[in-house]
């Protein structure tokens, strides 16, 4: 009988993409697939279940059609979690509330005696973690190959189509100001990675 293994893995977003987590506004990420843009690959597909590692498959395989290349999503597949690193801070003297966000936190910092600076995401501790991610789906494919629907679930603040640019060149806008100029042109083929919010242990802490 297969086993079902679930991992959790670190995952680094923006506060905008923070926000946009937060307002249930952002629910896919995209990310360079570096191992298909190593290989040059032209196309890409999904690997079948390989069954004798006694894992279910969750759809997290990918490789050619000749099965000379295969690489595994670095950020798992179906059922995995992922916790959200992002930019943090904490008291001096860890005095209540615990950690600051600068998400969402950075005009309370301002008058908080005891605030020691922010730290980057990468630095970010599991506990001081706030949301976690259960990913849905995985899907490698190239970066202009993206829906308007799809750049409305990557964050598009722009909900009301007539209040805003179209979903598609604004996230291309963004992905340039992320990723450098150029790299939207550059097409590169990328995981995207759709996902649901779960309760953080902090938050089943509370709730229990």
């Amino acid at each position: 009988m297969w086993e079902v293994h679930m991992a959790e893995r670190p995952i680094l977003f923006s506060a905008p993409m923070v926000r946009a987590l937060m307002a249930s506004t952002k629910t896919q990420t995209r990310r360079v697939c570096k191992p298909a843009q190593a290989a040059a690959l032209s196309h890409v597909v999904e690997v079948p279940d390989p069954a004798e590692r006694g894992q279910v498959y969750n759809g997290s395989t990918f490789g050619d059609e000749e099965g000379e290349a295969q690489f595994a999503c670095p950020y798992g597949g179906r059922g995995d979690r992922l916790w959200v690193r992002e930019t943090f801070g904490r008291p001096w003297h860890h005095a209540q509330p615990r950690f600051f966000y600068r998400a969402t936190d950075d005009e309370k910092v301002g008058w908080h005696p005891d605030f020691d600076g922010w730290t980057p995401s990468i630095h970010m501790p599991r506990a001081a973690c706030r949301l976690v991610l259960e990913v849905t789906e995985v899907r490698v494919e190239r970066l202009q190959d993206i829906s308007r629907g799809d750049a409305m679930a990557e964050g598009c603040p722009f909900q009301n189509m007539a209040q805003g640019p179209d979903p598609r060149q604004w996230y291309a806008e963004l992905w340039d100001q992320i990723n450098g100029a150029g790299s939207w042109a550059a097409n590169p083929w990328v995981w995207a990675v759709s996902f649901k919010a779960v309760p953080s242990p902090a938050e089943e802490q509370r709730n229990g």
